[in-house]
């Protein structure tokens, strides 16, 4: 009588695969820099519903990391000005940093990629009579495409949607109603890449 292995869960098996695959990748990857703009969109960007107030919604950053023909990493950091609109007695900023896994499969000079990762939401806020800021940690998802005209030199446009693990709470400001929400929004870019 002989007895008979477990068979191993999925995940494993999957995860295996994806090590396998990134380790034949990295003699093939390189390292990029891309600088963007971006647009935020929708869940807490932008004025809270209230008077006198400015939507601000331009963002800047840069990602950077490495990419092969199919897995790649990406670290990026992006700052926003008034992320909760501009008003003449307070300003708010958003700085996001990220650690994202991307899975980027090649086509010739084309590079489509779906990414995820964890990271940093810092939220500050100051007004005529207190100054306020938060770090949460939060997870962002997303895609889009690279687009490359030269070996070393590429545009790049992507969506991303950012949403925090805990509750933000800046009530304390007056004109801000904020209390107890876990920040969440869009954000539209483009980019210029450079693969070296």
């Amino acid at each position: 009588m002989h007895k008979t292995l477990p068979i191993r869960p999925r995940w494993i098996q999957i995860f295996a695969v994806l090590i396998c695959l990134g380790s034949a990748q990295a003699a093939q990857a390189q390292g990029f820099v891309s600088p963007f703009v971006g647009y935020n969109f929708g869940g807490d960007a932008g004025c809270p519903q209230i008077t006198n107030c400015e939507d601000k919604r331009v963002n800047w950053g840069v990602g950077f990391g490495v990419l092969g023909s199919v897995l790649g990493f990406e670290a990026e950091i992006s700052h926003t000005n008034d992320f909760f609109g501009a008003t003449s007695n307070q300003s708010t900023d958003v700085l996001t940093f990220r650690g994202n896994f991307m899975l980027a499969p090649k086509f010739g000079p084309i590079q489509p990629y779906g990414l995820t990762g964890i990271g940093l939401i810092k939220t500050s806020a100051e007004s005529t009579l207190e100054d306020e800021s938060e770090s949460q940690i939060g997870w962002d998802i997303g895609g889009g495409l690279i687009a490359f005209f030269s070996q070393h030199v590429g545009v790049r446009g992507d969506i991303r949607y950012f949403h925090s693990f805990q509750l933000l709470d800046l009530s304390k400001l007056p004109g801000l109603p904020i209390s107890e929400t876990k920040l969440d929004f869009g954000r539209f870019s483009g980019a210029v890449v450079f693969k070296f």
